[in-house]
């Protein structure tokens, strides 16, 4: 199976993790098609002299690299490509293959600009890359190569210039090659943006890398993005979010709280993100649930309990800030998803209850707290969770760590399942988790594709994919969830498995989504018991662990006995 997938903006750094997963995947072939950030990336030949500037004076990073070459720039406006394929050996093994690789990925870009109508273009001896007119005497280049290829399998790719910002070259000797010209499409007289440019570009990859007969399975998330879908906090807004004019308390707020407090979801801004990724039919909100869906209310002893004691330290459950539907058994049987670094989100994800006010810092209190819950309650399994803190340095990640801590000091039996955000993809954040080696990894990748910048347009499918791949190389038992019903196929579910199993992820979990306000996405659709089985027999034949796909679940419903079915084995487990 041959997968291509156009990921959007994604970081340097996010970008290589997904390779690396990709590439020990040696069972799947993916050419990965995405801008990056403005960086300057160094091979491992590089002559550092040839960066002529601090990158931050220009609003760039440098990142050194596992691949040839010298200094390239990537930014926004250039289709960077990275085929992680098995390449198969004919030429005797090592520099050959590399060399025969190599002129196969130029190639294909050669390819894409005949098509594209730009006539002369081609190799230059003795330079790396694809340049316009290279038999003259002003050869410019078009398109860098740089390729690492190790046991048949192959990693980076190329970078064309579409439309960047041609004076980020004017900073670095571009490729080491001094005196060389730069170009791009919209410079050469071709006004192509980057959707036209790889629309032609996929199908000459396929037909080059494809096996014959080979399925092809093309994923994209929205080619658009809006500084509008973000959240007010993200804005840099303290106001309200209002819908239609009239500000609208979130709910646990007062109806007489200021507006200065107020945040809600935009619903108009929902319905554009929607419709731009083609979901134009969804149900009413007063639309009766079918029978599987409806919960009955089931008041216990064990439930009083639980709300006590959460009353009683001051906690936050994500069980009652997401409005779960499992709250009833969860807490009737003792078990609750613990919700850290306050309960003010800074992200604006359109299917989330959550609190989207301007958070403010976090209680270096909590990790006790929710030890001492952990022990009053006797728990051996904890989940614990968080809302996204893009305005922390490290995005909450310090405040995971303490609470691990706090709860292996107060109850060193129980095992911990640890639900994370992004962290912006900051590589020491995340690894500072991972550090804590908590039991088990889990990131939600929420969504497929398509729909990510609808349902949660601050984060990225690249991103989380990348984090699940970083915390399977540290040796953690990852897990990440679907939401289903917000307008996806149930083929992009699939491919959104396959992707998760490409990246090593333990355990799935999949579960209809309830539409919690009228300012949040409606619903699509309700799948069935039936579909969710179906799920679950596509997760055992991808190879996943664990898949628990049911109308109700959630991302911590069952953690427990999920573990044990992925065969996470500790004495806490025995007997589960």
């Amino acid at each position: 199976m041959f997968h291509v997938r156009w990921l959007g903006r994604v970081a340097y750094q996010d970008a290589h993790a997904l390779q690396r997963a990709l590439f020990h995947s040696v069972d799947q072939n993916y050419l990965l098609l995405l801008e990056h950030p403005h960086v300057y990336t160094l091979g491992v030949r590089a002559d550092r002299s040839n960066l002529l500037v601090d990158p931050a004076t220009v609003g760039a990073t440098a990142l050194e690299v596992d691949r040839g070459g010298d200094v390239t720039y990537h930014g926004p406006g250039q289709l960077v490509g990275y085929p992680i394929l098995t390449v198969p050996g004919r030429r005797g093994g090592g520099m050959a293959d590399t060399v025969a690789y190599v002129h196969s990925v130029e190639q294909l870009v050669i390819d894409t600009l005949v098509e594209l109508g730009l006539g002369d273009v081609g190799r230059l001896d003795g330079y790396p890359g694809v340049w316009v007119e290279p038999n003259s005497a002003n050869p410019r280049k078009i398109a860098a190569i740089g390729v690492k290829l190790s046991r048949g399998r192959s990693m980076h790719g190329f970078a064309l210039n579409i439309d960047p910002e041609m004076e980020m070259f004017n900073h670095i000797v571009p490729c080491g090659l001094a005196g060389m010209a730069v170009t791009s499409l919209r410079e050469e007289g071709i006004n192509a943006s980057m959707q036209e440019v790889a629309k032609v570009l996929i199908p000459l990859a396929t037909k080059r890398w494809a096996q014959p007969k080979e399925e092809v399975v093309e994923a994209e998330v929205v080619w658009r993005e809006r500084p509008e879908d973000l959240s007010a906090f993200s804005r840099g807004e303290t106001g309200v979010l209002i819908n239609g004019g009239d500000p609208t308390p979130t709910r646990g707020l007062a109806a007489g709280s200021a507006q200065s407090e107020t945040s809600v979801q935009l619903g108009h801004r929902l319905g554009n993100r929607l419709a731009e990724a083609g979901v134009s039919e969804t149900l009413e909100l007063r639309e009766r649930k079918p029978s599987w869906m409806r919960v009955k209310v089931q008041a216990s002893p064990g439930m009083s309990a639980m709300k006590h004691t959460v009353r009683d330290l001051g906690l936050v459950t994500v069980c009652e800030e997401a409005g779960c539907p499992n709250i009833y058994e969860c807490w009737s049987e003792g078990t609750a998803t613990f919700m850290i670094n306050g309960e003010r989100c800074t992200r604006a994800c359109g299917f989330c209850l959550v609190d989207t006010r301007k958070p403010g810092p976090p209680d270096p209190a909590e990790p006790a707290k929710v030890a001492d819950a952990v022990e009053a309650m006797g728990l051996d399994y904890v989940v614990v969770t968080t809302v996204a803190r893009d305005d922390l340095p490290d995005g909450g990640a310090s405040q995971f760590v303490a609470t691990i801590e706090a709860i292996r000091a107060r109850r060193p039996q129980a095992m911990i399942e640890v639900l994370i955000s992004d962290c912006k993809g900051d590589p020491a954040s995340l690894e500072a988790i991972f550090n804590a080696r908590p039991d088990v990894l889990n990131h939600n990748l929420e969504t497929v594709a398509r729909l990510q910048r609808a349902a949660r347009p601050q984060a990225s499918y690249a991103r989380s994919l990348a984090v699940l791949a970083r915390a399977k190389e540290a040796g953690l038992v990852t897990k990440s969830g679907l939401v289903l019903g917000m307008g996806e196929t149930f083929e992009e579910v699939v491919v959104a498995m396959r992707d998760l199993a490409a990246v090593g992820v333990d355990i799935v979990t999949a579960g209809q989504y309830l539409r919690p306000t009228a300012h949040h996405l409606p619903i699509a659709r309700w799948w069935t018991p039936e579909e969710f089985d179906q799920l679950s027999e596509v997760g055992r034949k991808l190879g996943i662990a664990h898949t628990e796909a049911s109308p109700l679940t959630r991302s911590s419903h069952h953690a427990k006995a999920a573990a044990a079915a992925a065969g996470l084995t500790a004495p806490a487990l025995a007997g589960s």
